[in-house]
C-alpha cells in the first residue's frame, strides 16, 4: 500500500470481542489521541485507512482471548501490526490504574519507543491444529476428573476396589459393572451417570487422537513429526503439541531461546558476587512445558523398547538419528547422575530443559533440508 509521507503513526489498541480502544501518536507528539471503536472490524480497517493520511500506520495489541484474527486482516490490508507478548510489557510498579484507554495509550508508547516484544503469529493451520491438540488435553482432564470422582464416590460408601495395586485396569472396571448391578437407590444412579460421562469422553478422547494422526500425516506437519519421533518418550501426540506450538524452528536462533520460551530455565536474583537461583521461571507456553516434562520422565530407564525405536528411525535423516541417540545416551546419565544430590522432580526438570534443546538441534535439521 502506498503511502503519502513518510511520517510514521504508531498505534496501540486495547482488543475485546466487543469493543476496541485504539490510540495513536505521530513521531513529534507527546499525547496520544484515543478514540473507542466497535468490535466490527470493517470499522477497524476503515480507521486505519483514514490514519494511512498521516503517515505509515504501525499497530499493536496485547495476544489475548481475541485472537489473531484482526492482526491478519490489517496485514491482508498492507498495514503492519504486532502482537505483543502481554507478560512482557514494562509496568510501573507504582501505577495501580487500569482501563481500556490506558492500556492503549501505554502500547502506543511503549511500541515508538521499541519497549514492546511481539509474539509469533502463527498460520491459519498451524492454529487450528494447535487448537486441536489442546482440545485432546481438554478432554483428557475431563477423564482424570471423572475417574477421580468416581474413586472418591464409591470410597465415601465404603466400597474400594482391592484386586489389583491400581485403579482403572481391566479388573477395576470388571468390578464396577458389577457393583453397578448390585447398588440399588440414588448411589447407583450417580454411579451409572459418571460411568456413562466417563464412556463419552473417552470415546471423544479416541476420536481426537484419529483426527491428531490424520494431521501428523499431512504437511506441514509430517516431516517434523517423524523426526522428533526418534527421541525416546516423544509419539505422535507429543511430537504434534511440539510441532504446533513451536511453529518456525528458525524463529529461535539458539536452543537457549527455546528453552526460555518453554519455561525451563531457572530464576535468578544475582547481585555483586552473590548468586542466587531458584526454580523454573514457568514464563513461557505451558503446553510445551508440560510434554516436554513428561517426555523426559522416560529417561529414567537406562535401556528399553529399542525395537521400536530402530522402527521408527528407519528412513530418517542420519543427523536426526544421530541426535535421538545422542540425547538418549546424555539425557539417561544426566538423569542418574543429578538424582545422586537432587529431588527427581529438580533431575526430570533438568533433564526437560536438555532435551528441549535436542529437539532445537532436530526441528533444525529438517527445517533446512
Amino acid at each position: 500500500m502506498t503511502q503519502p509521507t513518510t511520517s510514521t503513526v504508531w498505534i496501540g489498541m486495547d482488543v475485546h470481542q466487543d469493543s476496541i480502544s485504539l490510540a495513536y501518536m505521530l513521531n513529534d507528539e507527546k499525547q496520544p489521541t484515543v478514540m473507542k471503536l466497535g468490535g466490527d472490524l470493517h470499522a477497524v480497517r476503515r480507521q486505519f485507512r483514514r490514519l494511512a493520511k498521516k503517515g505509515t500506520p504501525r499497530a499493536c495489541y496485547e495476544a489475548s482471548g481475541a485472537g489473531y484474527v484482526l492482526q491478519r486482516r490489517l496485514t491482508q490490508d498492507g498495514f503492519h501490526c504486532e502482537v505483543i507478548a502481554p507478560s512482557l510489557i514494562p509496568k510501573k510498579p507504582g501505577d495501580r490504574r487500569k482501563t481500556d484507554r490506558l492500556d492503549a495509550i501505554h502500547l502506543a508508547r511503549m511500541y515508538r519507543s521499541g519497549d514492546l516484544t511481539p509474539v509469533a503469529v502463527p498460520n491459519e493451520v498451524q492454529e487450528e491444529v494447535r487448537q486441536l491438540v489442546r482440545t485432546r488435553l481438554s478432554v483428557q482432564r475431563e477423564v482424570v476428573r471423572l475417574k477421580h470422582r468416581i474413586v472418591r464416590v464409591l470410597a465415601t460408601h465404603g466400597h474400594r476396589f482391592t484386586g489389583t495395586k491400581s485403579n482403572w485396569t481391566k479388573a477395576h472396571r470388571a468390578w464396577l459393572r458389577q457393583l453397578r448391578k448390585q447398588l440399588e437407590g440414588p448411589l447407583g444412579d450417580v454411579l451409572q451417570l459418571h460411568l456413562d460421562q466417563l464412556e463419552y469422553s473417552e470415546s471423544q478422547r479416541s476420536a481426537l487422537d484419529q483426527l491428531i494422526e490424520k494431521w501428523a500425516g499431512r504437511e506441514p506437519f509430517r516431516e517434523t513429526v517423524e523426526a522428533l519421533r526418534c527421541f525416546r518418550g516423544i509419539e505422535t501426540l507429543t511430537a504434534m503439541t511440539l510441532a504446533s506450538e513451536i511453529g518456525d524452528i528458525r524463529r529461535f536462533s539458539g536452543a537457549r531461546q527455546l528453552m526460555g520460551y518453554s519455561g525451563l530455565i531457572p530464576g535468578e536474583r544475582s547481585s555483586g558476587a552473590v548468586e542466587r537461583r531458584g526454580p523454573i521461571t514457568k514464563n513461557g507456553n505451558a503446553y510445551l512445558r508440560r510434554v516436554l516434562v513428561e517426555a523426559a520422565w522416560h529417561y529414567q530407564h537406562r535401556n528399553g523398547a529399542q525395537l521400536i525405536l530402530r522402527r521408527k528411525r528407519q528412513g530418517q535423516s542420519p543427523s536426526v538419528v544421530a541426535t535421538a541417540v545422542k540425547a538418549q545416551h546424555r539425557l539417561s546419565r544426566r538423569y542418574w547422575h543429578l538424582l545422586q544430590t537432587k529431588h527427581k522432580n529438580k533431575a526430570i526438570t533438568a533433564v526437560a530443559r536438555e532435551l528441549c534443546g535436542f529437539v532445537w538441534a532436530a526441528m533444525n535439521q529438517v527445517a533446512w533440508i
